[in-house]
């Protein structure tokens, strides 16, 4: 399966569907952003023909207690309702877009990848789709109930209490802001750095300036720059799990297998005892939550 679609991909599946020569295809508006978390308002006003919007805060994740992190995983039983809300179907592709690069996108890539579903991102996003001159539609899509079954996996995710021992024999990538894991700037959490050994590479530096994935030559250079190479062991993580997702998304791209720490710094900052790292070192000044 591939990762990625363009708009002119994605028509052609499409076709191929009306057609009886191919899937169905389900297209799903994600706009999500960290400075406006509700992005129905946006998706009414104008999205992607026949889309559905999913809100990311409610269906693609669980909301719980301040310790497990801003966005922790959505369990399988509550994300199947919600796919089978979207009208999902059990043999239909997913394709996922948002109006921020894909980050959105990338985290219910990232969910239903790993649930069995064919999931893709419209790279480019909306933005793509209307420079290429392609029709929007205003209202709110209310599709039939879906039929999909997702599957409960463990693969590509690492546990909080695996990271440390991981850090000691992989490469552990810190995808926020340079001033996010140096400390310099706390943002949303209670202490600012990052997790002792964690190498820094800001999730932005895998996208070009139009919001596209970089061509996988160029990946590949980007995180051999930070000593990820084709057979590395990796781990990801970053705020609060959305962006990492992008992250490994960009890494699958270059062919390079990646599992992500879900509850990310969101999570680790909030647990008692735990060592942080403040700045630009990855072991820099030690201290603990």
């Amino acid at each position: 399966m591939t990762n990625l679609v363009s708009p002119a991909q994605l028509i052609h599946l499409q076709r191929c569907a009306e057609h009886g020569e191919g899937p169905a295809v389900r297209v799903l508006d994600v706009r999500w952003r960290l400075d406006r978390p509700e992005g129905r308002p946006e998706y009414v006003r104008a999205h992607l023909p026949g889309a559905v919007y999913v809100d990311l805060e409610h269906e693609l994740a669980d909301r719980g207690q301040p310790e497990r992190g801003r966005h922790p995983l959505p369990s399988v039983e509550n994300l199947q309702a919600a796919a089978r809300g979207w009208g999902l179907g059990a043999s239909d592709i997913a394709v996922a877009y948002d109006d921020n690069r894909g980050v959105a996108a990338a985290r219910l890539w990232w969910l239903l990848r790993r649930a069995g579903v064919d999931a893709r991102v419209l790279d480019g996003g909306i933005r793509g789709w209307v420079a290429e001159g392609l029709p929007l539609e205003p209202g709110d899509v209310l599709p039939e109930p879906g039929d999909v079954v997702l599957v409960a996996s463990d693969d590509g995710r690492i546990a909080l209490e695996e990271i440390e021992a991981f850090a000691r024999t992989g490469v552990l990538l810190d995808v926020r802001t340079p001033e996010q894991y140096s400390g310099a700037r706390t943002s949303l959490d209670p202490v600012g750095g990052h997790i002792p050994g964690a190498v820094n590479l800001p999730a932005m530096a895998v996208v070009d300036g139009d919001g596209r994935l970089r061509h996988p030559d160029a990946l590949r250079r980007i995180f051999a720059s930070v000593g990820v190479g084709t057979n590395a062991q990796v781990a990801v993580y970053c705020g609060s799990g959305v962006a990492a997702m992008h992250t490994a998304l960009a890494l699958d791209q270059a062919g390079i297998r990646a599992v992500v720490y879900p509850g990310s710094w969101s999570e680790w900052s909030n647990q008692r005892g735990l060592p942080v790292a403040i700045g630009i070192l990855p072991n820099g000044r030690l201290s603990a939550v």
